[in-house]
């Protein structure tokens, strides 16, 4: 593992396999098909003739040639008519046999990009969902040691990978959430500008202090807590409390990691040392693993040195999340790469 979306050329990925969105000829075509065929040169082809075509949700492979891979996993997708015509579970097996060739090939390194998105004519946000629902499936039901790292790779405008409901829900979350600090620092510097500009003298240093809308006013300032005092409340690290967490909901290491899109030597590291300190996106993938309530997810944050904050859309799209109580990493990263954000785990 893990799974990641990304938006590329899939056929400048130096990867140990692309998968190319083919016909069933395997004879080139337009698209992705073309490009793959176009950037690898002729020889694809030539070998290609040799493979007698590909039937529908299969998969054959082929060298690289010209392209930085080393192989070109071909599978066939459906022609999308009304979706009752088996397309899902065509496109589902797409996705399951490459993985399985590639598997069965020691191939580590994957990129698919969204099969029968294009000219067959599946529903975007419908074949989005059907990848990340088959390759992460393939995935955490893998039982092999090594690992193996797949990429989907999407050369589409964001907005229309996500159902339109679950867009317009995120939007309007954010919208009531997001806080502009960048906005609210120019205001505040206006402010104390006009002050300057009416009394002559400048403003005290916190009189037009940027706060968020609905916050608490600022409190005076806290009583100077000797060092000795502050190492006293220091109690379990992040390791450590993930590991309690991780027992107390009765999981294993591995389903934790899987289920947290987090690679295994990754997890390794934070097992192994007690003061591990994660990234910021490796801690929530983590809370949202363990399925915490925000105010768990939030403890569990301030072990690593991090808080949720409304000026991050990042933070306010697993916020929205969470409080749905919708743990699925992969949907979410989904969400966070359609508004432009980084992804949890991987």
């Amino acid at each position: 593992m893990p799974l990641i979306i990304e938006r590329n050329d899939i056929t400048k990925m130096a990867v140990d396999a692309i998968v190319n969105a083919a016909k069933p000829t395997l004879l080139g075509g337009g698209g992705v098909d073309g490009a793959i065929h176009k950037a690898a040169g002729p020889e694809l082809l030539a070998e290609c003739r040799t493979l007698g075509g590909c039937e529908r949700g299969q998969a054959k492979i082929t060298k690289g040639y010209n392209l930085p891979c080393k192989y070109v996993i071909h599978t066939v997708g459906p022609e999308y008519v009304d979706g009752r015509h088996g397309e899902e579970q065509t496109l589902r097996s797409c996705y399951r046999s490459s993985l399985a060739l590639a598997r069965e090939r020691g191939l580590h390194t994957v990129a698919f990009p969204l099969i029968s998105a294009g000219v067959y004519g599946y529903p975007k946000d419908q074949a989005l969902r059907v990848a990340v629902d088959a390759i992460s499936g393939f995935l955490l039901e893998s039982p092999d040691p090594e690992e193996m790292l797949v990429k989907l790779v999407v050369f589409s405008p964001t907005p229309t990978l996500l159902s339109k409901k679950l867009f317009a829900d995120v939007h309007e979350y954010i919208d009531d959430h997001y806080v502009d600090t960048h906005y609210d620092a120019c205001a505040s510097r206006m402010r104390a500008a006009q002050f300057k500009a009416h009394t002559g003298e400048f403003a005290p240093p916190d009189m037009f202090a940027a706060v968020a809308p609905g916050a608490a006013p600022q409190s005076a300032p806290r009583p100077f807590r000797t060092l000795e005092r502050l190492l006293g409340q220091i109690d379990e690290s992040f390791s450590q409390m993930l590991l309690r967490k991780i027992d107390e909901k009765g999981m294993t290491d591995a389903q934790c990691y899987k289920k947290a899109n987090i690679d295994r030597k990754l997890f390794s590291k934070i097992r192994g040392d007690v003061h591990y300190k994660p990234s910021k996106a490796t801690a929530l993938a983590f809370a949202i693993a363990l399925e915490l309530p925000l105010d768990e997810t939030k403890d569990l944050l301030a072990k690593a040195g991090y808080a949720l904050s409304p000026a991050s859309k990042f933070d306010v799209i697993v916020e929205y999340f969470i409080r749905k109580g919708d743990y699925n990493i992969f949907e979410i990263n989904e969400a966070l790469f359609a508004f432009d954000q980084s992804l949890l785990g991987a």
